[in-house]
């Protein structure tokens, strides 16, 4: 019997808890830039709230650097 071994698929949504823990802001940061407008994000219940990756990553975009160590680390 052959296991099925699809590759790991990525949510494109995440909860304000996880997206703090990636972009190391706290949740109440991202609460403001949701109120603000700068953050698009769903409400899916009384306190279920979830914003998309990509907006993530728009709002916190990677700054450049000229440190040769620095170009292949993924964050």
């Amino acid at each position: 019997m052959a296991i099925n071994q699809n590759p790991r698929v990525e949510p494109e949504w995440v909860s304000l808890r996880e997206a703090a823990r990636i972009y190391a802001v706290s949740a109440y940061t991202l609460r403001r830039r949701i109120a603000s407008g700068d953050l698009p994000a769903v409400k899916l219940g009384y306190k279920l709230i979830r914003v998309r990756i990509s907006d993530l990553d728009a709002l916190f975009p990677v700054i450049p650097t000229t440190r040769h160590e620095d170009r292949y680390r993924h964050w």
